[in-house]
């Protein structure tokens, strides 16, 4: 059996502790532009989904004859409820349809400006965040990269960066997006635009107005958790099922592993948000411009949970769903394949 090292005082040296970086190490501004390229891309091909959910959630376009959802869902049949999902897809579609025949292309991709300005940089704090608080996690830790606990404080952490650093900004998004009478073209809307919206906010609520919905984005935190600790998981089973190495095609290898990776990550988004869909409710409640009378409605997270289940019960809750899933999970595919993929092409 060899003796251990000994060193020139004589004491057994201590066996040597493992290189900070890593075969799997990449500087922190690749993560970083592979973050801020998965954002852009998302942004420009969920756009229209974009502009569908913003306008399902608020009442600016409901139709008159729709009835609520409690009477919606009064007495309905067995058979009714597992087929209601399909016929809000297809409605939902129908939409989308509706504002292409009415307002063109342009109308698919209003707001598009704002959503880049808020998407880019959260995406690219996002993965910073993660890929690095991964990698000096499983050192400090003492785990490999792919243990579980090591993904689940990376993701809470990019999570908490990402919502303190972006909150502002999306405040203002969700404001000029439920502005009503700056989406019917009025003369006298709220607000005139991002900065207008800025000065405003800051002059009637001040710096604290600003981070309204932060303490539900918090919570969010356990969504980007579960999905990113799913992610891996399934990317893992999706890779072994298809087995991209198999393939003799190089084209068709590539095209196994995008598959693998953008299966898993739309797996993962679903998962992850039906298990936590209700925060989002109540964050875009609490970032609500307030009534007229100057006071918002909803003044904090736990009065808003409350009044929401109260008046609505937990369908309030799960409010919006449908176009939720049918953007959050494309996105979430496209987001965290095209991130993979440019870091594939780094290490080349």
């Amino acid at each position: 059996m060899p003796r251990p090292a000994v060193g020139a005082d004589g004491v057994e040296a201590s066996p040597p502790k493992p290189a900070l970086r890593t075969a799997s190490y990449m500087p922190p501004w690749v993560h970083m532009a592979a973050g801020a390229t998965a954002g852009i891309a998302t942004s420009i091909v969920t756009a229209p989904l974009d502009v569908l959910r913003t306008r399902l959630q608020s009442d600016f376009y409901r139709l008159p004859s729709r009835p609520t959802l409690a009477a919606e869902y009064a007495g309905a049949t067995l058979r009714h409820l597992l087929t209601a999902p399909f016929h809000h897809t297809a409605e939902t579609f129908g939409i989308l349809g509706s504002i292409k025949a009415k307002e063109g292309w342009r109308g698919l991709f209003r707001g598009l400006g704002p959503s880049l300005a808020a998407v880019v940089p959260a995406t690219a704090v996002k993965f910073y965040v993660y890929g690095n608080c991964k990698r000096l996690g499983a050192s400090i830790l003492g785990r490999g990269e792919g243990d579980s606990f090591v993904h689940a404080q990376a993701a809470i952490l990019a999570g908490v960066a990402t919502a303190t650093a972006t909150n502002p900004i999306w405040l203002v998004k969700t404001r000029l997006q439920l502005d009503k009478s700056q989406v019917a073209g009025g003369a006298t809307r709220q607000y005139r635009g991002s900065l207008d919206c800025v000065r405003k906010v800051l002059r009637q609520e001040g710096i604290p107005g600003l981070y309204r919905g932060l303490t539900a984005s918090y919570l969010g935190t356990v969504e980007t958790a579960f999905h990113l600790i799913l992610y891996e998981r399934f990317k893992v089973l999706f890779h072994k099922s298809l087995r991209p190495e198999n393939w003799d095609n190089p084209m068709l290898n590539e095209l196994a592993t995008w598959a693998s990776t953008t299966g898993a990550a739309g797996t993962a988004k679903l998962a992850a948000v039906l298990m936590t869909y209700p925060h989002e409710v109540v964050r875009t409640r609490l970032r609500q411009a307030p009534t007229v009378g100057g006071r918002p409605k909803y003044t904090g997270l736990i009065q808003c949970f409350t009044s929401v289940w109260a008046l609505e019960g937990w369908r309030g809750l799960y409010g919006g769903l449908t176009p939720h899933l049918v953007r959050s999970i494309p996105s979430a595919a496209i987001t965290l394949g095209v991130y993979e993929f440019v870091l594939r092409l780094v290490r080349g």
